[in-house]
């Protein structure tokens, strides 16, 4: 929660961002650009130090470094002290989630794990309110250097309580081997068209809402759109309790529909592209009721980018899930980077050509700047196909069959119509909807080996 304040608290400053540091749209988005930089940049050699450490150092460290990232970014009064402040600060979040992702195998059965992600990911998320309610209230209120060391003594706090009470495994359990940092984990976990369908899932549909709520979403609101700022950080607010609603419901979705996990994403993505061109497409400026709907279907794409993560851990054994899940974390911030970059690049080249006619951050110059996102998720979606052919072409080796979603969808509803008729459902109709409980060999806990087998949605029998 404490990562996420401090990795949006910039989001919230933009305005104020520009003014001292006297800066352009693209220059701005440098500051993020180069925090999400850093933090995509150590994904994979975080993941390989939480195998090789374990998650409460690699916790710990990060609450230190973010803290002193926050503290040179509310002494700075330069682009460079402010760019250094904010790769610090995406340094020490890069060592966070991964780490803390890396404990819900450890203490969890696998059943929960894939609901108990969505809820890390949820209590992560009230991160998100803490920027856009109180800490752009002390902003306003009390300057610049207060806010931000205001967010710096968060980070205190999440160091000592880190160390006070996180520990990598229940007591008494045997410790797994630890894993070495050679790039042996790292070219396997990669190989695995899973871990690579994964990052594409990541990629996809977490980029839309992080650079939205992360740099352009209230820029937009409030100059593009003219929504007042009260209002701005009321939809930045709803943003999170989208995800809120909507994060446990996917996690069971997954859990019950397994073999169905990239139709969900694919789904979700196709969401996305129709509400921006919504709101694109509108005359004139869009009502608040529009722009509401954009931000909940924005909303979807965080906890609708977990599902990446369950793909690292279903083609992974435990002694290199931190690796792989460096490697899909780092898909979804990759793509949140390009894409901030590119809107600030073109808002500053339709200003010097006078397309914006004076106005920067014009409506039809946030319309057209934001439309870069369309090709970003094109290419993500063409990734996700991709990657899925080789995991099903590999179910298909071992015999492995997914039928037809309209196929599944009718056995779905007949099962359902004999249960209710009180028949006894015919089981040898039993399809990849995931509808029939799956048993815990899907999720089996890890024993170091691969998975039993590939799907697009487990392994095992549950697979069936």
């Amino acid at each position: 929660m404490v990562a996420v304040t401090q990795r949006t608290a910039f989001g919230v400053a933009g305005v104020e961002a520009t003014e001292r540091f006297d800066a352009t749209a693209s220059v701005l988005s440098v500051f993020t650009v180069v925090q999400l930089l850093v933090y995509a940049g150590l994904q994979i050699p975080v993941g390989m130090l939480v195998d090789r450490f374990g998650p409460r150092l690699l916790i710990a460290a990060g609450a230190a470094l973010m803290c002193a990232g926050q503290f040179q970014l509310a002494m700075a009064d330069s682009v460079a002290a402010g760019i250094a402040g904010r790769s610090l600060v995406g340094a020490g979040d890069a060592l966070t989630f991964i780490s803390v992702l890396r404990l819900l195998p450890a203490w969890f059965p696998p059943h929960r794990v894939p609901v108990l992600t969505q809820w890390t990911g949820i209590i992560g998320q009230l991160g998100q309110i803490a920027s856009a309610i109180p800490f752009a209230l002390a902003l306003h209120a009390l300057g610049w250097n207060t806010a931000f060391l205001s967010a710096a003594a968060l980070s205190v706090v999440a160091f000592v309580l880190s160390l006070a009470l996180i520990r990598n495994q229940p007591g008494g359990v045997v410790r797994a081997p630890k894993a070495g940092l050679q790039g042996g984990s790292l070219a396997a976990a990669w190989r695995h068209p899973g871990t690579r369908l994964g990052m594409w899932t990541h990629f996809t549909i977490q980029f839309p809402g992080t650079v939205f709520v992360l740099m352009w979403g209230y820029p937009y609101l409030v100059s593009g759109e003219q929504v007042s700022p009260g209002t701005a950080s009321f939809l930045m607010t709803f943003f999170v309790a989208v995800a809120i609603l909507c994060g446990p419901w996917l996690g069971s979705w997954v859990g019950r529909h397994p073999l169905r996990r990239s139709t969900m994403v694919l789904l979700i993505a196709a969401a996305m592209a129709g509400a921006w061109l919504t709101v694109m497409l509108w005359p004139g400026q869009a009502p608040v009721w529009v722009l509401a709907g954009l931000v909940a279907v924005l909303a979807i794409g965080g906890p609708g980018s977990m599902i990446g993560f369950d793909f690292a851990r279903t083609y992974n054994p435990s002694s290199r899930l931190g690796t792989a899940t460096g490697i899909v974390n780092i898909g979804g911030f990759v793509a949140s980077l390009v894409s901030m970059y590119l809107v600030g690049l073109v808002l500053d080249v339709l200003f010097n050509t006078g397309f914006s006619d004076g106005n920067l951050y014009s409506l039809m110059s946030f319309r057209i700047a934001l439309a870069v996102q369309f090709l970003v998720m094109a290419l993500g979606v063409a990734g996700i196909l991709r990657n899925r052919r080789k995991v099903r072409a590999a179910m298909a080796t071992e015999g492995l069959h997914l039928p037809p979603l309209r196929e599944a969808l009718a056995r779905d509803r007949r099962r359902r119509r004999e249960e209710r008729e009180g028949a006894e459902p015919n089981r040898s109709n039993a399809d990849e909807t995931g509808t029939e409980p799956a048993d815990d060999s899907e999720t089996a806990p890890d024993t170091g080996s691969e998975p039993d087998r590939a799907s697009d949605g487990g392994s095992g029998p549950g697979a069936k």
